[in-house]
This record gives structure tokens, sequence and C-alpha cells, in this order.
């Protein structure tokens, strides 16, 4: 593919790095986090829709404060531990009134979350502590009260078990965080305003809302357009980057089509409005990034399923324990055992075995640059089939370079640095700044001193200077052809090559005659080679997609061994392309960094933004990466696989705990002389949720440094022979 100088064939590759637009329209960088408030995140799944982290983290402190005097004065924990429950007026109703404060207050969460699983006929978490606390409070208030003489003081439990769930919501939902909808950065990508152009030809500053089809609007050079349109005036290139994912900005003239949301680089254009609203091309991305979070929102997690389980086995095994022991004429035995069933069948343990995992992983993960915003997403990063990398900005550095010169005879390759340099050097071009940068390098082009005047470019040809007396100008194919000339045969050979493998191809003029030809290419990131292999090595397919041309794909693919490979593929298909992944039964982690990506993001297993990306990738993917490194898959992967270990080996001890537990509760070794009493019960309850935090507690010795887990080799660090092709 032949690529011309800036102003049309060029390859701009400066679509995801806003901080080289200078005229101020960029997308705000480096806050991915920023998304992240902590006191008013919303998690969306399961169950906690609607609760906010600064909820759990209130009503758990003044709990915790709340749950002291009642274990103080519990006549269980007295007993237990070998003190006397100080005595007063009214200091019996101590534990009742907290508890009740308590079983409200705390529990309240728990207690709307349960009845909406059993509305929904889905039992979780939620129901099975909501009927663990209430039947512990109302076992609790008839004690209290003295009715029948039962001795089922569980104020103390209670009030733990309500603490400790709290605890570890708020843990969770903390290292969780959340982030702001990816559908508000999309529309973010709209400017807030637009200049309309009046019958009179005079320009009025309106609302983005007040456009109507058919309207005409005024773009400035490095404003964004403010609704999809037809240019009528003016010819332009456009950075498209954001919603086709092509680096190179992309020449417009009149009659062409415009997008909402690209920038106009370097004219100012007038556009007429051809569609407004949710007949975007961007309202469609907004469409398809909100189906693919809903269809992913569905799946439920590790801990729900275990809870799910572990309720129906509570509530079996309270009804056979009250059968039998009515049936051999104990109904105060049943009542108590019965009682006993219930509240340590909500394993405290079981509340902290994922949440503490998820703090501990998310730590550990932000230590490594990795920010997990959903955990869905980390459990499902163990049993990945195929790893879907967006090519430019992802797998190549999304910069140009210089990579090859081929100087016409008569012609030093210094001199053709130098004269080419000289013409661009005031041009703010990505493709210009690398020529500037390879001729700076190069000492005895430098030595040269050239210098360039009388600055001009021209918008899908190239640029032109007066340098050293002589007229040069710098340009592709069709500059060439403007000028009636061809490409030396002498350089065929050079330039066919090039061409081949997607390099963009500029030819340098002085005078009217060409003096040689330069290759511009994006890089290959020298640690993408090492991912590549590493993921193999875990038995891990590697695809890529990328709206490039067909031979630019395959020589990038073909260089870093890449198994599939997605070539010239439109915005709306990225998504598809997920998509036919998964209908051939394989569980995809995508990777992109643009807006184009961020459907197929939302849709895939595992979404991973590039933390250098836009806004929208990164509210659209369950992961971001800090650093743009494609190493830090691997990092998750570890540490994917390292944190479901622990999490089946805390869910195995903790229900493993109430399987034997709760027929011990029950009175099954009774006919033995041995019966499990509420307050043993309860004291090992708590015993196995230490177990479980110190066993979480091990994550933190994972190794998640992508250097180790996937070192790349002296040739791949040697950048300057690896250079990618082409662009998008």
């Amino acid at each position: 593919m032949s690529t011309s100088h800036h102003h049309g064939d060029h390859h701009a590759d400066h679509d995801q790095h806003a901080d080289e637009d200078t005229h101020g329209q960029a997308m705000p960088q480096g806050h991915a986090h920023s998304a992240v408030d902590e006191d008013h995140a919303v998690h969306d799944h399961g169950e906690h829709a609607g609760h906010s982290v600064a909820m759990f983290k209130n009503r758990f402190w003044l709990s915790l404060v709340l749950s002291i005097p009642v274990v103080v004065f519990s006549h269980m924990v007295a007993d237990l531990l070998g003190y006397r429950v100080p005595e007063f007026p009214g200091s019996e109703w101590i534990a009742p009134v907290l508890g009740t404060v308590i079983y409200f207050y705390g529990g309240m969460p728990f207690l709307k979350g349960g009845i909406t699983e059993l509305r929904s006929r889905q039992p979780g978490m939620m129901l099975l502590i909501a009927m663990a606390i209430t039947v512990a409070f109302v076992a609790s208030w008839i004690t209290s009260l003295g009715i029948g003489g039962f001795m089922l003081d569980f104020w103390w439990e209670l009030a733990l078990l309500v603490v400790i769930m709290l605890l570890g919501h708020w843990m969770e939902m903390r290292a969780l965080g959340a982030a702001s909808s990816a559908l508000d950065a999309l529309a973010a990508l709209l400017p807030d305003e637009a200049e309309k152009v009046t019958e009179d030809g005079t320009t009025v500053t309106v609302a983005i809302g007040d456009l109507a089809v058919g309207d005409t609007v005024l773009v400035r050079s490095g404003a964004r357009v403010p609704a999809d349109g037809t240019l009528t005036e003016g010819t332009a290139e456009f950075d498209e980057s954001m919603i086709t994912g092509e680096s190179r900005s992309v020449a417009r003239t009149v009659g062409e089509t415009v997008v909402a949301g690209t920038v106009a680089t370097d004219n100012t254009v007038r556009v007429r409005i051809e569609a407004v609203g949710t007949d975007t091309a961007l309202a469609g991305i907004q469409r398809m990034v909100a189906d693919a979070q809903e269809s992913s929102s569905r799946a439920q997690a590790l801990a729900d399923r275990a809870a799910a389980l572990l309720f129906w086995f509570a509530l079996a095994a309270a009804i056979i324990t009250a059968i039998v022991w009515v049936a051999i004429g104990q109904p105060d035995d049943a009542v108590t055992r019965t009682v006993t069933v219930l509240v340590i069948a909500c394993p405290h343990a079981l509340g902290l075995a994922i949440p503490l995992v998820i703090a501990i992983s998310t730590e550990r993960a932000a230590k490594a640059g990795v920010l997990i915003k959903d955990r869905l997403a980390l459990e499902r990063m163990r049993t990945i089939d195929v790893v879907l990398f967006d090519k430019t900005g992802t797998l190549t550095e999304g910069a140009h370079v210089l990579t090859g010169t081929a100087p016409a005879p008569g012609t030093s390759e210094a001199h053709l640095l130098a004269y080419a340099a000289a013409a661009e050097a005031d041009s703010e071009h990505p493709v210009a700044r690398a020529i500037v940068a390879a001729a700076t390098a190069h000492a005895e082009a430098a030595a040269l001193g050239l210098r360039g005047t009388g600055f001009q470019s021209a918008t899908g040809r190239g640029v032109k200077a007066t340098v050293d007396g002589s007229e040069v100008l710098v340009g592709g194919p069709n500059m060439l052809r403007e000028l009636a000339l061809d490409t030396p045969e002498n350089l065929r050979a050079d330039t066919q090559a090039w061409t081949e493998r997607g390099a963009g191809v500029l030819h340098v003029v002085r005078d009217r005659a060409v003096i040689g030809a330069v290759a511009v290419e994006d890089r290959v990131r020298p640690e993408s080679r090492a991912a590549v292999a590493a993921l193999h090595a875990r038995g891990i397919k590697v695809a890529m997609i990328t709206g490039d041309a067909r031979q630019v794909a395959e020589a990038v693919g073909a260089d870093l061994g890449i198994d599939e490979v997605f070539a010239e593929v439109l915005p709306k298909d990225k998504d598809s392309k997920v998509t036919e992944l998964q209908s051939r039964g394989l569980r995809v982690a995508m990777v992109g960094d643009g807006v184009n990506d961020a459907p197929a993001l939302a849709r895939a297993e595992v979404g991973i933004a590039i933390g250098a990306g836009t806004d929208v990738a990164m509210e659209s993917a369950g992961v971001v990466l800090a650093g743009n490194d494609p190493r830090a898959v691997l990092s998750m992967i570890e540490l994917s696989r390292a944190s479901y270990t622990k999490m089946i080996q805390n869910l195995t001890w903790a229900t493993g705990y109430n399987l034997i537990a709760v027929p011990l509760a029950a009175g099954v070794l009774a006919p033995i002389g041995f019966v499990l009493s509420p307050a043993v019960g309860a004291v090992l309850m708590s015993l196995s949720t230490i177990v479980v935090a110190l066993n979480a507690q091990l994550l933190r010795r994972t190794d998640l440094d992508p250097a180790r887990l996937a070192p790349a080799s002296p040739s791949d660090r040697d950048t300057t022979l690896q250079p990618a092709t082409a662009t998008s």
C-alpha cells in the first residue's frame, strides 16, 4: 500500500495520543483512575446493584461500634471467656436494643437484597445472610423476653455477622471501584456547542441539541465535528481514529461525509448536517456498547453460586432437624437445634472468602499497572482461549519511525535526509517528526545544517519548502502524479518492497528531480513478540484486528507469529469479529484503546483497555492497563489463575466447615452424647474466618512482573531493527 504525504495518504498515528493535538480538542488523558470514585461508586453487578461504597463503609463503622457493648454484655460470650457480665439497672436490655439497631441499620442492605433474591427466585449470598440474621434476631428477642424458656441469646452472633458481612461487601466494592458509564464517555466525544452558519453567512453558537438536519456548521481547525454530515466548503484532514481506529488522518473534500466526534486537523471547513442524535455513527457505537454490556452482566459470580447452594442446604437441614427432633418428642430441642442450624449456616468465611481475594488481587494488580474494574473479568481471565489485540498503539507503538532510505544516484543518504528534514521541519505531522528525528540522529545529515523557508503543505499531496536555494517537495504518489514524475528505475526495488510490506513511501523531489525515497512505519513494540510467545506457551491463541490494509496486517502478523489476522475491519464490524470467535466456542479477551474498540471490549468475555487510550475504551473494559506493555496481559492471566485458586480454597474451607458444622449443630451425633452448642459453633465459625483471611494473604506472593513472565530477547529490545508495518 503506497502512502503519500501527510495531508491525505500519510499515516498520522496520532489517534489515541491526545497530547499531540495542539488545538486543545483532544480527549483528556492519563486519568484512568478518575472514573473510580471510591466513595460514590456504584457496582452494577448482582447483589450490589444500587449500593454505594460509602453506604457499606458508614454502616460498617457504626455497626462495629454498637457491636462492642453487645458482645461484652452477652452471657454466652462471658461463659466462653470466663468473666461476669456487668450488671446494673437496665443492663439486660443493652444487647437487645443495640442488637435491634444493628439488625435494621447494618442489616438493611442484606434484608433488601434477600427480598430481591426471593422475588427473583434466585437465592444467593444476600438471602443467606438475611435468613441467618433474621432467625438470630427473632430467636434472641424470644429469649430476651423470656418466652418459652429458650436459651437462644444470639445478639452477639447477630452483631458480628452483620459487621463482618458489611466489611466483606465494603472491601469488595472498594477494591472493584466503579467506572463512569462508557456511554457517558462516548457522549463526551461530542462538543457541547457548534457554530451554526446563518442565512446571511454569519455564525452563531448553538447547543448541539439545537442542530437539525440541513443546517450548516463551521468546523474550525482542531475542533470536533458536532454531527454526521457532508462537506460543503473547504478541504481538510480529519483525525477519525477515535471512530475508525485508522491512525492516519484522512483527507476529506467537498461532497464527502464526515462523522460526529472526528477532528478537523488542519483547515476550517463547512459541513451540512445529515444526521443528528440517535442517527449518528457515534450513537450506533453507543447502542452496541450498551447491548454488549447488558449481555455480559448477566453472569453470576462464583461466591453467589456457592451461597445459593448453601442456602438450600441450610434450609433443608433446618427442616429435617425440626422434623426429626419433634418426631422423637423433644420440641424444645427442635427449636434450639433448628435456630442454631440456620444461624451458623451463614458462614462469616464465605462472606469474606471472595471479597478478601478480590481486595488483595486488585491491590497486587494495581502495583503491576493493572486496574481491575469488574470482578467477573478477573474470574474469567483464567479461562480465556484467545487474546484479540488491536494493532496500533497496542502491539505497535502508534508512532512513526524512519525505517528505510533509498538515495538516487548522485545523492548521499545524508543529503537525502537533510533535504527531507529541512522541508518537513515546520510540519507538526507525526511522519514529519519521524523524518526530522532520523535526520537529527544521522551525524552527517545533521552536520549539513540545511534549513527550509516558505513552508507550505497541500492536503493529500505533501509539503514544499525552499532549501538551500532549491525547491524541495516531500510526498507520496499523488505528488509525483501531479508533478508528472515517475519513481526512478533504481529506486523501484526498494519502494516496491516497502509498499508490499505496507510501509509509507515518501519521495523527495529537488528542483523537479527525484533525489530519493524514504520508508516510514509504525514500529512494533519490543515487548509484543515476547507477549505473543508467552501466550502461546500457555496454550492461548493470539489474534490481531485492525482497520489497516491486509498486506500491512499480514506483515505484522507474520512478524509476531500471530495465529489469526482480521484486516480491513470496519468500526461496526469489530464487535462482530469478537462474536465470530465466540461462535467457534472460544472465550475471548480483547485488548484495545480506541472508541471503535469499545463495543468489542464490552462484548468480549474480558475487555482490556490500554491506559494510554481513550476514556471510552477504558470505561467499556473490565480491566485497564495503566501502561502500554502488551505483556501485562500475562500478569492478568497469572493473577486470575492464582486468585481463582485462592477463591476455590477459601470457598472449600468455608462451605466445608458448614457441611460439617451444620449436621453437628442439628444433632446427628446426639445419640452418642455429642451436640454442637450454639456458642462453640459460633466460635468455630470465627476461626474459619481467620483461616480464610490468612490464606488470602498468600496471594501477595504471586509474581506479576511482565518482564519476568514474558522476558524479551535482546533482538526484541533492539527496536530500531523491528519496524511494524504501517498503520492503524
